[in-house]
């Protein structure tokens, strides 16, 4: 099937694709403005609170490729960019209303997200084509989406930015480590 020459992205997609995400066990939905052979990935992605995104970074055979571009159209997400050890070393709020509404990860940086608002939805462009099994290089440390552990862990993050554990512009010293409670100790 052929692309459609324009496509519009509209409130109604919003609220279409968020109800798709709540049903969803795992509490976000995908909508794909690409096609997957695409060497351009361009996609809505509604995420809800509870959902778990484990850590992972893009890399690909090309420098420079491995980038993702995130920015949020509606509610509210943070996002956690962490390193090898699972230590968190910044953290972003980003907000359809706010100072700071998307960013650009560059390539090889661990990172996850976390839904802080019903119903958000983020652009997302990243380089493609989208190969399942090559997509993601997960940090090893962290659990297995679906389960237990993966959730307490979202909630440990989403605390993060409710003001549980200091500012939101980076974490404090005694919250350098991640609180995750799988894998190697540092």
């Amino acid at each position: 099937m052929a692309p459609e020459a324009v496509t519009r992205i509209t409130e109604s997609l919003f609220a279409q694709v968020a109800q798709h995400a709540a049903a969803s066990p795992r509490r976000r939905k995908n909508h794909n403005l690409h096609q997957e052979s695409d060497l351009v990935q361009r996609f809505l992605n509604v995420l809800q609170p509870g959902t778990y995104v484990r850590p992972h970074r893009h890399r690909r055979d090309q420098a420079g490729a491995g980038f993702e571009c995130f920015v949020v159209l509606q509610g509210s997400v943070g996002l956690l960019v962490l390193n090898s050890a699972g230590d968190v070393l910044q953290r972003e709020r980003l907000e359809a209303g706010g100072e700071v509404r998307g960013l650009q990860l560059a390539e090889g940086l661990f990172h996850t997200l976390v839904a802080l608002e019903a119903d958000s939805v983020m652009f997302e462009i990243k380089q493609g084509p989208y190969e399942p099994l090559a997509d993601k290089d997960f940090l090893a440390a962290f659990p297995l989406e679906g389960t237990l552990k993966a959730m307490e862990q979202e909630r440990l993050w989403r605390a993060l930015f409710n003001g549980e554990h200091g500012d939101e512009t980076g974490p404090t010293p005694e919250q350098s480590k991640s609180p995750h409670t799988s894998g190697p100790s540092t």
